[in-house]
């Protein structure tokens, strides 16, 4: 159905425009994009006839700085933060409008010498500014375009244009795979995209490592900061880890009612309990404790939905009434920090086979599950079939 990034970034270098979608809880729509370093006016000719769309150029905030482009308005109301500024055309312009005219404007407002003073304001180029992290700040085109243009090795912008069909209406995904194959263009979607730079980037730093005694024994505890969800993760390390045979590992979620004051209403702080005595009996093996407490939705709100499970919800209903998915949680950093401790084969410590499958998307091999059995309490009983029963986790005793 979608190509890969891959594919697009080799047709955006060799100058061709792709599609990319966006997500269907999003604006759910397609844009034609392609590089403004390699933009003509023929690829814009083919933009307005075939997108009909507006034609924007991402920039990055530098950029903007450098020719002096302020916000097309201090106090947007538009919900997806599009962040226009003032239209432009190059000074030496006619009416700015052509694609020969447009096309001269691009080129000249991604110069590295280029000034405010080169353009006439407004204009007909509408310039966007992403934001600095790309679609892992914000999943909309512009970032999408300025990522890609920088996955080319590419100056740090796209041109893009919605996709409007001939009645009048956006565009959706079976007429953008329509559009795509007449046109022999390659389409992808933002969700891809982030999980490409997520693969492909290293978005923690080691920032500490330390020695821990506990019950446990003695652990190596590496801290981490990252630069996707801005909290501080940990890694403990017990022996040998580099002996070249899959390493015992357990991925542990935040659970501070669980794993601090031992709550029964979740069996986290037993999980917790019985994954370092396993590494302890191992006598190798690591525990990556992530600070994505409540499935991702945080502290507060998982008291919230506990308040909702007490009125009758199971965990997966009291989430979805408060606005969340089922689990929030993203593995994406945990893969990032074992790659980090030179880990990429594992026997996972887990009941959760979706923890599995991504962390196999993000380059660690899963040699092996190992289940983690704790004993049912009258108090978890509901809360452990729900996971079993609606979330797919393994049965345990």
């Amino acid at each position: 159905m979608f190509h890969t990034i891959e594919e697009a970034i080799d047709d955006l270098k060799a100058g061709k425009p792709i599609i990319v979608v966006d997500d269907e809880e999003r604006e759910n729509e397609g844009d034609l994009v392609a590089l403004s370093e390699k933009i003509t006016p023929d690829t814009i000719n083919f933009m307005i006839t075939h997108g009909k769309g507006l034609v924007c150029t991402s920039i990055t905030s530098d950029q903007a700085y450098q020719v002096n482009l302020p916000f097309m308005s201090d106090d947007s109301s538009d919900p997806f933060e599009t962040a226009f500024t003032i239209s432009v055309d190059h000074r030496e312009t006619m009416t700015g409008i052509s694609t020969q005219d447009r096309a001269k404007t691009i080129h000249a407002l991604i110069q590295s010498n280029a000034e405010g003073a080169d353009f006439k304001k407004p204009g007909h180029v509408f310039p966007l500014i992403a934001k600095d992290g790309g679609v892992l700040e914000r999943p909309g085109h512009t970032e999408a375009s300025l990522d890609l243009a920088e996955l080319c090795g590419a100056n740090p912008s796209g041109v893009i244009c919605e996709i409007i069909k001939n009645d009048g209406t956006m565009a959706r995904v079976p007429d953008l795979q329509q559009m795509a194959q007449t046109f022999d263009l390659k389409l992808i979607t933002i969700a891809d995209l982030i999980a490409y730079r997520k693969m492909n980037e290293v978005h923690v730093t080691r920032e500490v490592e330390t020695n821990v005694p506990t019950e446990y024994g003695s652990f190596r505890v590496y801290g981490y900061t990252n630069d996707l969800d801005g909290e501080e993760h940990i890694a403990l390390v017990k022996g040998d880890i580099h002996s070249g045979e899959p390493v015992l590992t357990r991925i542990h979620s935040e659970c501070l009612t669980g794993d601090i004051f031992g709550s029964y209403r979740c069996d986290c702080g037993s999980q917790l309990h019985e994954a370092l005595d396993q590494i302890n009996a191992a006598g190798a093996g690591v525990l990556i404790y992530m600070r994505q407490e409540g499935r991702g939705i945080g502290l507060l709100n998982k008291l919230r939905a506990y308040k909702l499970q007490d009125n009758g919800m199971d965990t997966v209903e009291a989430n979805e009434q408060l606005g969340f998915p089922p689990d929030m949680r993203d593995y994406v950093l945990s893969a990032h920090i074992l790659k980090d401790l030179g880990i990429t084969h594992v026997k996972l410590l887990t009941n959760n086979p979706e923890k599995m499958d991504e962390l196999q998307s993000d380059g660690i091999q899963v040699y092996e599950r190992i289940p983690i059995e704790t004993n049912v309490r009258k108090e978890n009983e509901h809360y452990i079939h729900t996971k079993i029963n609606k979330m797919g986790h393994m049965h345990q005793r």
